[in-house]
């Protein structure tokens, strides 16, 4: 067993690591690629970011390609995203053909890495017109979508449909985001690396330090939400649940963490606008911090005595296994992969609303046990079901799947 694997079996214990390499052994050699539109900044970057060392690792041929675009491009993307999960938006016509453009001149780039590759994983809509760009492929594609698609904008899934239906394959992160395609769905949660600068264990005295840089009594209770400055993050929810809980919780502090994505661009607008809802409290910080921060952030969520993540729309919410692995209680909104991950009453709180977000604040910071017993829950639930190993596990699986041209299960050897 090489070195990084030992130190997940550390973590996950040998079993798991040897299902790992059981899975990996027939595939040895496989050429996969993964693509998306960013390298920095959101999870499926973070994700992929530590998901292809540990495939090429296990002995896959596995190459991470990400695609360029122009403002047009990104403005008819993020479009696609709101209108994915449930805003009635849609791209001008000039943003239509921006996107296709795009991709044209990204399958011309890439054409041979893509077409000779055993697996292409295409993630999320921004590159997913580039199956129709390289019709001479010898691969399996399979299209994985992070984003809640229960209630998509009906002209804009009827634009991407025909981009979408053509592949082997698709991946969804729960049951109810999938929708009705003419090939497989297969149902694969995303997951955080435990051995990640923002999920290692730290010491106390880097914890300190973080404190001290950003102004945090360690006296006062500290509540944290980390998240791109999204709308469908609800930052400003947040802020206006705290100012209630300072009624009864004097001085209670908040850290909004977040920083930007290369493929977002109303990130600064929002921050505008969350800077302004936060005004000259002095016991709010709103962080915009670079994307290589990821210490920081794993030392702000070590510091909370509460994880928020109080999203209205979430495809799964990495940022709340991060604060659940760091043992904390994590209140969160009642939408999408929240669900899966905090269990009401048991690893937190679900909410509705910045009043619900409010009261169940109040209750964990005047229990102490119950906020400890929550945090212990936490962290034991994630080792059991969304680190990393879990993850490329169920991708072996799947390249085993896909590639054999099945569907039922996959015996490993």
């Amino acid at each position: 067993m090489s070195e990084l694997l030992s130190k997940y079996a550390a973590v996950v214990g040998e079993d798991v690591v040897d299902q790992l390499l059981g899975l990996a052994r027939s595939l040895n050699g496989l050429k996969v690629v993964h693509v998306n539109s960013t390298r920095v900044g959101g999870g499926v970057a973070e994700i992929l970011t530590k998901m292809v060392p540990l495939m090429q690792e296990l002995g896959l041929d596995t190459d991470w390609e990400v695609i360029t675009g122009d403002e047009q491009f990104y403005a008819c993307t993020k479009t696609f995203h709101n209108a994915l999960q449930g805003n009635p938006v849609v791209p001008t016509r000039s943003q239509l053909d921006a996107y296709e453009a795009v991709n044209a001149a990204n399958a011309d780039e890439l054409r041979d890495t893509l077409r000779d590759a055993d697996i292409v994983v295409i993630h999320d809509p921004q590159p997913a017109p580039l199956l129709g760009q390289i019709p001479e492929r010898r691969g399996r594609w399979v299209w994985r979508c992070h984003i809640d698609l229960s209630r998509p904008h009906r002209p804009v899934w009827k634009y991407l449909y025909p981009h979408v239906s053509g592949y082997d394959g698709s991946i969804f992160s729960l049951s109810s985001f999938a929708r009705r395609l003419p090939h497989p769905c297969y149902l694969i949660p995303p997951s955080i690396d435990p051995l990640a600068d923002k999920n290692c264990d730290l010491p106390q005295e880097e914890i300190d330090a973080v404190r001290q840089q950003f102004n945090l009594d360690p006296d006062r209770f500290l509540v944290t939400q980390v998240s791109r400055f999204d709308r469908f993050k609800d930052p400003v929810g947040v802020i206006n649940a705290c100012k209630m809980v300072r009624r009864y919780v004097p001085g209670l502090q908040l850290v909004l963490a977040g920083g930007t994505a290369t493929d977002d661009p109303e990130g600064a607008e929002v921050l505008r606008e969350v800077q302004e809802a936060a005004g000259s409290d002095p016991d709010t910080r709103i962080l915009l911090l670079p994307a290589d921060a990821h210490r920081t952030i794993n030392a702000l969520q070590r510091a909370s005595d509460i994880v928020l993540q109080k999203s209205t729309r979430e495809g799964f919410g990495l940022t709340v296994t991060e604060g659940l692995w760091k043992g904390k209680p994590v209140i969160g909104g009642n939408v999408g992969g929240i669900r899966l991950q905090v269990h009401d009453h048991h690893t937190g709180f679900l909410v509705d609303t910045p009043e619900g977000a409010a009261v169940r604040m109040r209750y964990l910071l005047a229990h102490d046990h119950a906020r400890q017993r929550m945090g212990t829950r936490a962290r034991e639930f994630v080792r059991d079901n969304y680190l990393l190993t879990r993850h490329v596990t169920e991708y072996l699986a799947l390249f085993h799947t896909v590639l054999e041209g099945r569907s039922e299960r996959v015996e490993v050897a």
